[in-house]
């Protein structure tokens, strides 16, 4: 496949986010959907709330002191529900005991992406059905080196980067140059650098975007983008 019928897609997004979550499964479905485009896909650091602590939060209290009641809980987790079945999510939502903090995840994600887009994305799925579909804490360094084993990395060399504070600093950095480029919410996906998508769009506008964006760059006109 040539080198001009291919496109990066970064896909900036938190693994507590439900709508990165279904936005990743629709982003699946839309590079499927996408024709004969290659599409190479990076995923990058952002996080809902970095003013977790390491060790996280009761969900529940944590969810209270956000949204102020039961109810209001129980009516945003019922408007995600049937969206994410619709793409083959199994929510679990009263199964999360507890609200990680996610930079160690993200460093693992990192991690994973030096060894290959295959092994990141193995990764990312896995930590996104860890934390929604069995309710696993994935801020605990034991759960994300099994994760890590799973998706092919190397376990042990993932279990005695974790407790230091290698790249920590990396992701932040990544996650303010997020900050400083508008993103506010999560998922963004940014085709090759210069286009935003917000939002878990539909199938769709994602694939859409992915073939106008392939068309352009084929043309040579990304380059005269600023």
């Amino acid at each position: 496949m040539s080198e001009a019928n291919a496109i990066t897609v970064d896909v900036v997004s938190d693994v507590v986010c439900p709508w990165c979550f279904i936005g990743q499964k629709r982003l699946d479905k839309a590079v499927a959907a996408a024709g004969d485009v290659d599409v190479h896909i990076r995923w990058r650091p952002f996080q809902l709330d970095p003013t977790i602590p390491p060790q996280g939060k009761d969900r529940r209290e944590y969810m209270l002191a956000k949204f102020g009641s039961d109810e209001r809980i129980r009516e945003i987790h019922g408007r995600i529900e049937p969206l994410g079945e619709a793409e083959g999510i199994s929510f679990a939502f009263d199964a999360i005991k507890v609200a990680p903090n996610t930079l160690d995840a993200h460093r693992l994600i990192r991690w994973a992406g030096a060894a290959g887009a295959a092994v990141q994305n193995r990764l990312v799925r896995r930590l996104f059905q860890l934390n929604f579909e069995e309710g696993v804490n994935i801020g605990d360094h034991a759960v994300l080196v099994e994760a890590a084993r799973e998706a092919g990395m190397d376990a042990s060399v993932v279990a005695t980067l974790l407790p230091t504070d290698a790249d920590a600093e990396a992701v932040r950095a990544e996650i303010a140059t997020a900050s400083r480029m508008g993103i506010t919410g999560v998922p963004c996906f940014l085709l090759e650098g210069k286009y935003a998508v917000m939002g878990a769009q539909d199938v769709d506008t994602l694939a859409d975007a992915i073939r106008q964006v392939a068309a352009a760059k084929a043309r040579g006109e990304l380059d005269a983008v600023g």
